[in-house]
């Protein structure tokens, strides 16, 4: 999908001597990969602590060797 967009020609220079990509379009691509693997991740951290935990679960118990 062909998209045009304005970005800011420093900051994608930036990424590019940092992100180790040749292309402007890979760095790109990198970098909404790893955008959207960091908002995944938040949000999975959000939940720590929400979930009850059963003290009598014996999890030894559950093992079958």
């Amino acid at each position: 999908m062909a998209t045009n967009l304005a970005i800011d020609p420093e900051l994608l220079n930036r990424a590019l001597a940092i992100g180790g990509e040749k292309t402007k379009r890979a760095t790109v691509n990198k970098a909404l990969r790893e955008f959207v693997a960091r908002r995944e991740q938040k949000s999975l951290v959000e939940l720590f602590g929400t979930l009850d935990w059963d003290d009598g679960y014996d999890y030894k118990s559950e093992r079958s060797r």
